[in-house]
């Protein structure tokens, strides 16, 4: 994946001191790479002077450096009071996901004067960029050094890189869904026309030949899909012949991903694949999930979608898993299993080598399941979806918990509230698919939803007032 690029103009008004604007665009940029987090900041630099953005004469160069630059958000920490209008002209020619914020004032001097106000100015740009129609997002007034400007810019850019990711999206669907699954039904012309999201589809006999064509070939690729594959899986219950063809569809929908400019696969993974070339996908579905080339099963585009989302949240540093949420705990009433035949990434197996098997739901029971229990902890269980015009996406935290043994790839989970995930996903516009991730993406979810004109933001867990006043950082006492 890209980068993010940040577009950075940090902004003042000539009514207050220069020099501690300029002071303060030091400690705010040097704050921010201090994060370590994986962007690539465009400045000012070289604009004029300062690197600062006060002079209405600079603002078609900044519109130019940014657009010409690709920048995918825009950050204006107000460094004094700041120059509302450029702020709200720049972000409106720009058209990306805007953040402002103004370090918090110290006293007043001696004399009483005041050298930044801050605070009043991002007031009075809140208030233009509305005029604008711009949406935006804002830390609440806090030290540079505080932990609610640290949280309040990561979470931005993790909504800033998945308004990017999602506004990018093409997924590659190989074959139809199948026929017995009508949940799985999308309106592609919708997808297209509301979101910009753009669907190539390929059917099974492509994927069949090319699966064929690069298992014939002595390739360094598929040499490297089959030894981890043999490094990685006790792969004892099929053989060799079988290994390669695993490793062969791999390489095959991570070459068609490629060359389609696709992020995301959805596959008809059941049954015809299994007669037209003897295995299943599932294996190679959880290693190009770890690749971060998520592939979900039965061609469910919703479900890819949801994936690309919460993936993009981490800044693309964590894998999720697509999984069906199945039968409730058989002790604990808010305990959940989550399942599927086997597509969990193997990195996030609990076992040192979890199984390649065969399928156990099919009576040839061809081969090809990856099954295992995976690890645990805090997760995000997130599922966008749509009907009759209307999309959200539900949004909701888990914890592992023990639980029974079952075949496939499992986790089991526990929910504040299970009845009222129930509710909310029976009654909809939701299914039993949902993809799972490690980590805490909800608020970043709900800040990029604003971003994306058509989608809900549906939280269960944490409520939407209890993530706003954690973006506000109310829990922080500093």
């Amino acid at each position: 994946m890209d980068k993010l690029k940040l577009g950075f103009a940090p902004t003042r008004r000539f009514v207050f001191s220069k020099e501690d604007a300029y002071k303060y665009k030091e400690l705010i940029m040097k704050k921010i790479k201090s994060f370590g987090l994986e962007i690539e900041i465009v400045d000012l630099e070289g604009i004029n002077e300062e690197g600062l953005l006060y002079n209405r004469s600079d603002e078609a160069a900044i519109v130019n450096r940014f657009q010409s630059e690709g920048v995918d958000a825009l950050f204006f920490p107000h460094c004094n009071f700041g120059t509302e209008d450029l702020v709200a002209k720049i972000a409106k020619a720009v058209d990306k996901p805007v953040l402002i914020c103004g370090p918090r004032d110290e006293a007043p001097l001696e004399n009483g004067m005041r050298l930044r106000d801050t605070q009043c100015g991002i007031f009075a740009t809140g208030k233009v960029l509305r005029r604008f129609n711009v949406p935006f997002t804002y830390i609440t007034n806090s030290a540079v050094d505080s932990k609610v400007f640290e949280r309040g810019f990561k979470n931005f850019i993790g909504a800033a890189n998945v308004v990017k990711q999602f506004k990018q999206l093409r997924i590659l669907q190989i074959s139809t869904r199948p026929s017995d699954f009508w949940s799985v039904i999308c309106n592609e012309g919708e997808l297209l026309e509301k979101f910009g999201i753009q669907i190539y589809p390929i059917t099974l006999d492509e994927i069949k030949q090319k699966t064929l064509k690069v298992e014939e070939e002595d390739s360094a690729e598929l040499d490297q899909a089959m030894d981890y594959i043999k490094e990685t899986l006790d792969w004892s219950m099929v053989e060799e012949k079988h290994v390669r063809r695993i490793a062969s569809l791999k390489v095959a929908m991570k070459r068609y991903a490629e060359e389609t400019g696709s992020s995301a696969i959805a596959i008809q993974c059941w049954s015809t694949l299994q007669d037209i070339i003897g295995i299943m996908p599932c294996l190679a579905n959880a290693i190009l999930t770890d690749e971060q080339i998520p592939v979900t099963c039965e061609t469910d585009i919703h479900g890819a979608i949801t994936s690309i989302m919460v993936q993009a949240a981490t800044l693309n540093t964590t894998p999720t898993f697509f999984a069906d949420i199945t039968i409730r705990h058989p002790e604990n009433p808010n305990g959940e299993l989550l399942f599927h035949c086997g597509n969990f990434p193997v990195s996030l197996s609990v076992e040192e080598k979890p199984t390649l098997n065969k399928h156990f739901l099919f009576e040839d029971h061809s081969p090809g399941t990856h099954e295992g229990e995976i690890k645990g902890g805090e997760m995000t269980i997130a599922r966008f979806d749509g009907d009759h015009g209307e999309y959200s996406i539900f949004l909701g935290k888990a914890k592992g918990i023990e639980g029974p043994y079952s075949r496939g790839s499992y986790v089991w989970v526990e929910v504040n509230d299970w009845p009222l995930w129930e509710e909310k996903l029976v009654k909809g516009p939701y299914i039993h698919h949902s993809t799972g991730i490690h980590a805490n993406v909800i608020p970043v979810i709900y800040e990029a939803c604003q971003y994306i004109p058509g989608l809900t933001p549906d939280p269960v867990d944490p409520t939407v007032e209890e993530i706003q006043a954690w973006l506000r950082g109310s829990d922080i006492n500093e």
